[in-house]
């Protein structure tokens, strides 16, 4: 199987060998397009590092807290079946992905980068799911049963977002496995799941504890 020729390119544009590979989630259904894991067991020029840096292919991997999300929504489906869905800061689309095969009325994968929603549609193509796709969150209105979170607190610049989640769905689910004092008036958490980034970065285990947090308005 052949990668989306315009995601190999954006890939081939940080690191000339990168490849994309299609890869099986372990303990799921579905499939992504992923940066092939002997592309990371090198080390980096100074140039491929600043390159990585400024534009970082975030999308070309599948972060603990969206395998933990998307393990979480096949498990309990009740959350997404027959609701409208928003996957904030998609990156690979797996949550969104996930959320349509668990029976999601609706799923839109939200996204400022477009090369993560091209990422996106491909991850869709390759499991047989439609999603509609927004570069703004703030476009969007207010129509949406739940909003789906996963990854994205590692910048705790993001940390406000919380609030903003509720004025666009009705419900929100936060993966999370960065934030160590999470506090959140509106939030509860439900439990610890346990996942790894896909290709493994050899990551510290405490970033393989993914927290999912739950608020309703």
């Amino acid at each position: 199987m052949t990668a989306p020729s315009h995601l190999q390119a954006a890939l081939s544009d940080l690191l000339g060998d990168a490849r994309l590979v299609a890869e099986t989630l372990p303990d799921t259904d579905l499939k992504l397009w992923l940066i092939d894991a002997d592309n990371m067991d090198r080390a980096f020029s100074p140039e491929e590092t600043r390159r990585i840096l400024e534009e970082p292919p975030y999308w070309s991997f599948c972060w603990a807290s969206g395998l933990a999300m998307a393990r979480f929504l096949a498990e309990h489906p009740q959350w997404v079946e027959g609701k409208r869905v928003l996957d904030f800061g998609a990156g690979s689309g797996v949550a969104g992905i996930a959320a349509a095969k668990a029976g999601a009325m609706e799923v839109v994968a939200c996204d400022l980068d477009p090369v993560a929603l091209a990422a996106c549609q491909a991850n869709a193509e390759l499991n047989d799911v439609q999603l509609g796709y927004s570069t703004d969150f703030f476009a969007e209105t207010d129509r949406f049963d739940l909003i789906l979170v996963a990854d994205v607190l590692y910048d705790r610049a993001n940390l406000p977002l919380l609030d903003q989640f509720l004025t666009r769905g009705s419900q929100a689910l936060v993966a999370d496995s960065r934030v160590r004092d999470f506090q959140h008036p509106l939030y509860r958490r439900l439990g610890i799941l346990e996942a790894l980034t896909l290709p493994d970065l050899a990551e510290p285990w405490e970033f393989r504890r993914v927290s999912l947090y739950h608020a309703a308005r």
